[in-house]
């Protein structure tokens, strides 16, 4: 008798074991946390270990652009600020000897980026003359940042700045050692004279 209420309690015993607990805690369903980068990010050395597709998805590896200064933009179609890619194109045609515009076509900001890397590459070239390079539209903000804005806009990884695109068309400039100098919202021109100044410097 004795043995059939030990094996009893026994059993009692192992049922409420924390295996047991952990086995429904698994089945309940949970919400991923909001705000949280769920992207693994690309562990660059540095900005020219960076390979991104171009407009019409051939690969573009950014050891090609050591020694020249870059201004990387967050390009829209449809956006107030759009007619500065007449600007960026007369910046480019001005320095393109000092100077190389690399533009990301993104859809982040009131939805003013909706169409596919076609369309969007026949837009700018029919309405701008844009030849400068131009890349696939990717995500500049949020959880599915892609790895390069998450470089831009992330101190831990560039040096120094936090702040990440907060339109359309916002500008950051680095310069030919592949270290990011400075942050430009969109409000600043292309021909701005500060960007001037960094070409020239």
């Amino acid at each position: 008798m004795n043995t059939l209420i030990y094996l009893i309690i026994s059993g009692l015993f192992v049922i409420q074991t924390p295996q047991s607990k952990h086995f429904n805690f698994a089945s309940e369903k949970t919400s991923p946390i909001k705000g949280e980068n769920l992207l693994p990010m690309d562990k660059a050395a540095d900005f020219y270990e960076f390979t991104l597709n171009d407009i019409d998805g051939n690969p573009v590896d950014f050891s090609k652009f050591k020694g020249q200064k870059l201004l990387i933009v967050n390009v829209a179609s449809k956006c107030g600020y759009t007619p500065q890619y007449a600007e960026l194109q007369e910046l480019y045609d001005a320095y393109k000897e000092q100077l190389t515009i690399l533009a990301f076509p993104a859809n982040n900001f009131g939805g003013q980026e909706p169409g596919t890397n076609e369309d969007i590459k026949t837009f700018c070239t029919e309405n701008y003359g844009v030849t400068f390079p131009m890349f696939e539209k990717i995500s500049v903000k949020g959880v599915d940042k892609h790895p390069l804005y998450r470089w831009l806009s992330d101190k831990n990884l560039n040096g120094w700045n936090n702040t990440e695109p907060s339109w359309n068309f916002c500008k950051y400039f680095v310069n030919e050692k592949g270290e990011l100098v400075k942050f430009f919202p969109s409000s600043v021109k292309p021909m701005d004279d500060e960007i001037i100044k960094l070409i020239k410097s």
